[in-house]
């Protein structure tokens, strides 16, 4: 995320200063609004980065994690988590996989996909196993997933970087046949079917069935990282499910709990079982409030036909936004699909954040140009309209001015 510019440090925090903060607090929420500590109201277009998937205070989902809380909120894994064997089951019935790790996080999500990719290549006699990855990728903040990533902005100073990397530009099949001809170590290709933190950058469906063709041809895993663009948010479960295709690895996070910490590594038969027990592990993973936290979610989003409304209406706002934008000097484009969208301007707009949270919306810039949106799944059409009564005239308006 790009971080809003900071603001004065509080002399009397104990907080450490890594994040630039906008300088109001949120106090509660409901549906898709939320108030902060003096009362303002705001309307959430960017539901805590793509996590509050059912919004705020949702009233099938607080009774739910209410009476978890009062019967057992935390198991370590020496035991069996009934729970996690629910959800695991929901997922892979939902992807067409067979098996589920499940943490806390997207970047632990991510560190165990690496990590199978690593033992997968081992298992198969490869002493140093490499990983296609991509420009504008963005995977993590740990120093496996941060050397995942293509951003040296984030990089810089977490030098010396994990090796076994190979980067390549995203939708450019060329680049990954050039790989497979000339890199006998390569053992798997890790990508997010939408780049979330690099602009929201599409995987195009060609391109991802030409990568998994490759991947089958190599014998290579295919590992697609959905922890911003999957749970629901294209009005797919999941997004590469557009392309017709399966994965081999799926990590999975942010909406999967519609707030409670809930990661997942959702993996088909190449990969379910390349890790066993003492290869890999976790404290907080798949305890019995985040396991309700899924099940419930999932249950709610069945329910109330989340998918279609994602489609819907999130077609309704990138229409909506588009309209209003069209032909302006220095608007690119809207990018995304579903309820996750991307308005690139030709310069960058990070006081747009600041900006709209004064005219009551809340949203992020990403990649410096990109405003992104990705509100709550329950998001309605007189919303989306909402969102775009104040967010054009913003933009026209930081259009309209000169740069310096």
């Amino acid at each position: 995320m790009t971080a809003p510019a900071k603001t004065a440090a509080n002399a009397e925090s104990h907080v450490m200063n890594t994040y630039g903060r906008l300088p109001f607090a949120l106090s509660h929420g409901e549906g898709v609004w939320v108030w902060d500590t003096n009362g303002k109201k705001y309307l959430d277009g960017l539901a805590g980065i793509a996590v509050n998937t059912l919004g705020h205070a949702h009233p099938k989902l607080v009774p739910a994690l209410q009476d978890q809380v009062g019967k057992l909120i935390h198991s370590c894994n020496y035991y069996q988590v009934p729970l996690q064997e629910a959800l695991a089951a929901k997922l892979t019935a939902l992807s067409g996989l067979t098996n589920a790790f499940f943490c806390s996080t997207g970047l632990e999500a991510n560190e165990a996909a690496l990590k199978i990719a690593r033992k997968y290549g081992h298992d198969k006699g490869i002493d140093r196993p490499e990983i296609i990855v991509y420009e504008k990728a963005f995977h993590g903040r740990s120093i496996a997933t941060l050397s995942a990533t293509g951003n040296p902005k984030v990089q810089a100073g977490f030098g010396p970087l994990v090796e076994g990397f190979v980067r390549v530009p995203l939708n450019d099949v060329a680049a990954i046949e050039a790989q497979a001809r000339d890199n006998p170590n390569i053992v798997a290709v890790f990508l997010e079917v939408i780049q979330g933190e690099g602009g929201i950058n599409p995987a195009t469906v060609e391109y991802l069935q030409a990568v998994r063709r490759i991947c089958d041809d190599r014998g290579w895993l295919l590992m697609l990282d959905e922890v911003q663009c999957g749970m629901g948010r294209t009005g797919k479960w999941f997004a590469h499910q557009w392309a017709g295709i399966l994965p081999d690895v799926m990590p999975l996070a942010k909406g999967l709990g519609s707030g409670v910490p809930v990661g997942a590594v959702v993996c088909g038969p190449k990969a379910a079982h390349v890790l066993g027990p003492g290869n890999h592990g976790t404290t907080f993973g798949g305890n019995p409030l985040a396991m309700r936290a899924g099940v419930e979610t999932i249950r709610i989003m069945e329910e109330d036909n989340l998918l279609a409304n994602a489609a819907t209406v999130g077609a309704l706002l990138s229409s909506s936004l588009k309209r209003e934008l069209k032909g302006l000097d220095g608007f690119v484009e809207i990018r995304g699909h579903g309820m996750m969208i991307g308005i690139e301007l030709a310069r960058p707009c990070n006081e747009l954040l600041g900006q709209a949270a004064e005219a009551g919306l809340l949203l992020s810039v990403t990649a410096d140009k990109v405003i992104r949106l990705v509100p709550p799944l329950i998001l309605t059409a007189d919303e989306a309209q909402q969102i775009v009564a104040i967010l054009a005239p913003l933009i026209k308006s930081f259009l309209a001015k000169t740069t310096p």
